[in-house]
């Protein structure tokens, strides 16, 4: 029996990449296929309804998986696309919910345009990508909650230091150099424009948490993706992936959360 991980990927890999929606709606998700992508209505029929134009569109589809995490029944994806040659390049970061046949069966996104790289020079994707020390899953995964409460929800920046290496800390985010000197700096402003409301979704493997948090930026509501790598108990690289919650009017389902 496939594992939710595979499953996820072959949904989007076969479904969207390799242009073969209906074989694998059908192959790949379960008894119910609730949505959370705004644009997409719920079922098995919303996502027909929407990737059957998408494939049309977009004729040629470079779709790479660049990460993918399995924790108990939850996966999260982090994929990069590059459309019709270049026309078009987006990095998204997908979680899903499975059953207990590893069918898909929830799933939520973030989809943001890829970017230049930063002022450190990393780009949206790049960097460590092997899943390691998974005895350390439990451990990474409550270090992880702990920082997003205290310093990224409670705005304690004073606390950083208490989850982030203050040796290496590589930094994916767009227009941040690395260091948590540079990204305390950014996050203890007065006038910072981001903030984090909660965190709704965590995903970890090994080395590797991803969170699904609601946070605010220049006043916007954001849905916003972030994956941490962790070692020796510490934070030492982190990517995001942010993108405006949309009115209310605009959304085919139940909305991003």
């Amino acid at each position: 029996m496939a594992t939710a991980k595979e499953n996820a990927i072959n949904l989007y890999m076969k479904g969207i990449r390799d242009g073969q929606a209906e074989e694998a709606i059908n192959a790949y998700t379960g008894a119910r296929y609730t949505q959370h992508s705004t644009g997409v209505a719920d079922g098995k029929e919303g996502f027909l309804a929407f990737f059957g134009p998408f494939i049309e569109r977009n004729p040629e589809r470079d779709i790479r998986i660049v990460r993918a995490l399995q924790d108990g029944p939850k996966v999260f994806v982090q994929a990069h696309q590059i459309l019709n040659g270049g026309a078009a390049r987006w990095v998204t970061t997908d979680f899903f919910d499975s059953d207990e046949a590893g069918l898909i069966i929830e799933h939520w996104d973030v989809i943001g345009e890829d970017s230049a790289p930063n002022p450190a020079g990393r780009t949206l994707v790049d960097g460590a990508t092997e899943v390691t020390d998974l005895a350390a899953t439990t451990a990474n995964k409550a270090l992880v909650a702990e920082y997003i409460d205290a310093c990224l929800i409670g705005r304690r920046v004073d606390r950083m230091g208490d989850f982030i290496s203050d040796e290496v800390f590589l930094q994916h985010s767009p227009e941040m150099d690395d260091g948590l000197a540079a990204f305390a700096e950014y996050y203890g402003a007065a006038d910072c424009p981001l903030s984090y409301q909660e965190c709704f979704l965590m995903v970890g493997e090994g080395n590797f948490v991803a969170t699904l948090n609601r946070t605010r930026l220049a006043g916007q509501d954001m849905c916003q993706a972030d994956i941490f790598r962790l070692e020796g108990g510490k934070i030492v690289e982190h990517w995001d992936n942010a993108e405006p919650v949309p009115p209310r009017e605009e959304w085919a389902n139940s909305g991003k959360f």
